[in-house]
């Protein structure tokens, strides 16, 4: 299995800490998204996979070259200009020899069977989507035979309620066909040009799983509630030691810190006494000062908060 994973997002929605970080470095649980999308792919049997590169793509290739390993061949795929989620899945295809291949969003993390959806593709269609019911992101429907009708626009005549998109697809080469074969290029454009010219696009729908976006910093900080709360028990093999506070090498908790749920701290954080910590993440060597109440925060690396903060991002 093949696969192409689709890095190269700016990172708006997080922004500032992705001012200095790329989205797809940006830890969970003290470990890059990257590294764990890497593991993933491996465990599901991937043999290559190609990922592209835009925004601090200095910071990607270093990361990447650091954990090539013998079983999985990596092929990195630089943007000068950042060519969107059509573009850049036509730059990380023509890298890959096998058709079909699994395509990724990179800034989701789910614990989904790779593996088995690779092999669920129809080979008659122009991709298989994988769908959820997810209600703020519903925006795929189906027809009566379970595939898919439209996207973003509901059809006339929809077979249920919306669904939407996972991230995750199985691609094939006629994909590629609707594309422009230069420039940036949007994927739904590509999908809903061929549901108009009555090209297939077929749909896997899953249930029971893990889903979750990273993208913004409250679903950010979902995604750590819930894997601290073991609300993943196939994501949780790669999150070794859990514990609710998580607290990496070198940190330290001065006397009276209260840790009241969700808080997991990198490597070299201080805490100063007495400060009450809920719903927090703080990157390596962030400092936190004493006497403090700091709820649903995110702090970057190195951040200093010297005043009680809530539904802050700090840099």
């Amino acid at each position: 299995m093949e696969v192409a994973i689709l890095a190269a997002g700016l990172g708006t929605r997080l922004r500032p800490l992705t001012h200095s970080t790329p989205k797809v470095l940006v830890p969970v649980l003290n470990r890059p998204l990257l590294g764990v999308w890497l593991n993933l792919l491996r465990q599901a049997g991937a043999s290559r996979v190609a990922v592209n590169t835009h925004h601090l793509a200095q910071q990607v290739w270093d990361f990447l070259e650091a954990h090539r390993k013998p079983d999985l061949e990596i092929i990195i795929r630089h943007e000068p200009e950042i060519l969107g989620t059509g573009g850049g899945l036509r730059s990380l295809a023509s890298a890959l020899a096998e058709e079909p291949f699994l395509a990724v969003n990179a800034d989701i993390l789910t614990d989904l069977d790779l593996a088995d959806i690779f092999h669920r593709h129809d080979p008659e269609a122009l991709a298989t989507l994988v769908l959820h019911d997810c209600p703020q992101h519903n925006n795929v429907w189906l027809d009566r035979h379970g595939r898919v009708a439209a996207v973003g626009t509901p059809p006339p005549h929809p077979a249920g309620s919306p669904l939407a998109y996972t991230g995750v697809q199985v691609v094939g080469r006629r994909l590629l066909e609707f594309l422009p074969p230069t420039g940036p290029a949007d994927l739904v454009t590509a999908w809903r040009t061929a549901l108009a010219r009555g090209v297939r696009l077929a749909a896997v729908v899953v249930s029971g799983h893990f889903w979750q976006d990273v993208g913004t910093p409250a679903a950010y900080l979902a995604a750590h509630r819930l894997l601290l709360a073991g609300a993943s028990s196939g994501l949780s093999r790669y999150f070794p030691n859990l514990s609710d506070p998580l607290v990496s090498e070198g940190s330290r908790l001065e006397e009276g810190v209260v840790c009241a749920g969700n808080v997991c701290l990198g490597r070299e954080v201080r805490v100063g006494r007495g400060t009450r910590l809920k719903n927090v993440v703080a990157w390596d060597g962030a400092w936190i000062g004493p006497g403090l109440v700091v709820e649903d925060c995110l702090l970057g690396r190195g951040a200093r908060l010297t005043v009680s903060a809530c539904k802050a991002v700090l840099v």
